[in-house]
């Protein structure tokens, strides 16, 4: 994963001081792309945990076009927690405690660390356990899951754009459009949060499928690793599918920034030593993306560094 930690080392020596939505401020460099041979090993981060599980169960989330917490929370996945959580505690039917400021004030508040924790496991009880807050609550809006599976057209019809590439790539492998986008400039507003990922593109060449996906906005000490193996996942499932072997992951990045409270984290992962990359093995009786499940996809020879905390800027 030597492409990631040159990524890394050269935001910290190159990368400007720039203000972002969040508050919380980063070092940000523009225009960054990264090339990981899938036949070399799955590229699942070595020099930290990055749990395997989670990154898995929010793409199969995405692939059947769900777009509520309240599947991910059954695959005890938290990882679209503060988003959902954020829409409760700013709305009118919220009555309990501030919970506003969350990304700074835990690092230095023990005890707001722990009463936040409190309010947010009271409202994951209420999303798997009732339907009518799940409804309300869950739903992130139109993400991805939605626009990869029901794109509204102007017409009101919608279009499957994965089930469609995934065709196109069968009938008609030479195809230059063989592009999902997740950006839909009419749905922003209704979206806890924009795409990051915005758009992604299959290559068929010598019988094996690449993938390039453009990333708008990449944070490169929580996001990004979860996006790599994310989207390595997805090629090997459509590659598996389609017949086909795996090519190249490449992952080009708008803005690639390190959040200002991540910085003592991306120097304690870049002074581990890399090992190696673990396989991935997926069931070969499944041959179709929308049918596989969490225990067809199996990660083999994974032995990283320990994980490294660090908050989410929401």
């Amino acid at each position: 994963m030597k492409q990631y930690t040159q990524l890394c080392e050269h935001i910290l020596r190159n990368g400007l001081d720039k203000g972002d939505r969040t508050g919380t401020g980063t070092i940000s460099h523009f225009g960054h792309q990264m090339r990981f041979d899938l036949k070399k090993g799955f590229p699942l981060m070595t020099t930290k945990r990055v749990p395997f599980r989670l990154i898995a169960s929010e793409l199969l989330w995405f692939i059947k076009g769900d777009t509520n917490i309240r599947y991910l929370l059954k695959h005890n996945n938290n990882i679209w927690n503060e988003w959902a959580f954020k829409n409760w505690i700013e709305s009118d039917d919220y009555s309990g405690p501030d919970m506003t400021d969350f990304g700074r004030r835990s690092l230095e508040d023990e005890a707001f660390n722990i009463l936040y924790q409190k309010e947010l496991d009271l409202f994951k009880q209420r999303i798997l356990e009732d339907d009518i807050f799940s409804e309300k609550y869950g739903y992130l809006g139109d993400v991805y899951g939605k626009q990869w599976r029901a794109w509204k057209t102007a017409s009101g019809e919608t279009l499957d754009q994965l089930k469609d590439v995934i065709e196109m790539i069968k009938t008609n492998p030479n195809s230059r459009r063989l592009i999902v986008s997740a950006w839909n400039p009419e749905d922003i507003p209704s979206m806890a949060l924009p795409p990051c990922h915005t758009l992604f593109q299959f290559y068929v060449s010598e019988g094996k499928l690449s993938c390039q996906l453009y990333q708008r906005s990449g944070d490169i000490f929580l996001g990004i690793p979860f996006n790599i193996a994310s989207y390595a996942l997805l090629t090997h499932l459509v590659a598996q599918e389609c017949g086909l072997d795996v090519g190249d992951f490449i992952h080009t990045i708008g803005d690639a920034h390190i959040y200002s409270n991540h910085i003592e984290q991306i120097q304690t992962q870049l002074s581990r030593e890399p090992r190696e990359l673990p396989k991935l093995k997926l069931n070969p009786d499944v041959r179709s993306v929308f049918d596989f499940e969490m225990e067809d996809i199996i990660i083999e020879g994974y032995n990283p560094h320990p994980p490294i905390k660090a908050p989410v800027a929401v």
